[in-house]
Parts: structure tokens; sequence; C-alpha cells
């Protein structure tokens, strides 16, 4: 076992609303008894996609030891969920990622997409 970045959840957090499932193309992050949790950690790679989304700040990453990523079984069980590729688009121009990079925002409560063409209207008004 290595040491490493894993997704971390709080339960107390948690209010089970699965908005981290889809960011987690891996396929690490699953809902059971109406609570999110990493199922396996050698699916999370730690990019840490899920945690903006998350409207009660219920993850975080942690770096302890835990098991190599195991990216061939991930890029196989994206392919059979079909998780593979999962566009996202800005919420405010709606450009896909396809067109220009997006970062992960929070807005008015939110957890949202912005496009580096939006961003700076937001920050700057």
């Amino acid at each position: 076992m290595a040491v490493r970045h894993i997704i971390k959840i709080d339960e107390e957090l948690c209010n089970g609303c699965g908005a981290c499932v889809t960011p987690c193309a891996e396929g690490a992050i699953v809902l059971e008894n109406g609570k999110a949790r990493v199922v396996d950690d050698a699916l999370c790679d730690g990019a840490g996609f899920c945690i903006p989304v998350c409207p009660t700040g219920a993850l975080s990453i942690e770096t302890r030891e835990a098991p190599a990523f195991d990216e061939a079984r991930a890029a196989a069980l994206m392919v059979e969920r079909g998780t593979l590729y999962i566009a996202q688009r800005c919420f405010r121009c709606k450009v896909s990622e396809d067109k220009t990079p997006l970062m992960p925002f929070r807005h008015r409560g939110e957890s949202l997409w912005v496009c580096t063409r939006c961003l700076p209207t937001l920050i700057h008004g």
C-alpha cells in the first residue's frame, strides 16, 4: 500500500443527495443506506471533482495509506457504466468542456461548472 490522496466523506454532514456520485466517473462513490460512501479506495483517483458539488461540505481529501489507484479497473468500469466521458457545461453560457476549459465553482449556494470565459465576469462584475 502507498500513501496517497483519498476522498473522505463525513457521514454526519452527508444528506444523501447523491450529487457527488456523477462527478466520480470511476465509480468510487456510491449511495448506500441514504449516505454517500467510497466503496473501494482502489477506484478513487483522489482528483476531488466530487468535492465542490457537495452542498453540505461533507467531502474532503485525506492523505493516508491506501491501495494503489487501479486505473485499468476504473477505466473498464467507466466503459461498462457509460461514464467514460461525462460532458459538463458552463452554467452561464452553456458551452461544453469540449470547447473551452471548465472549473468547479460555488455560486449562490450551488456547486456548478463555469468556463474560463465567464469566470472573469463573475469575479469582476
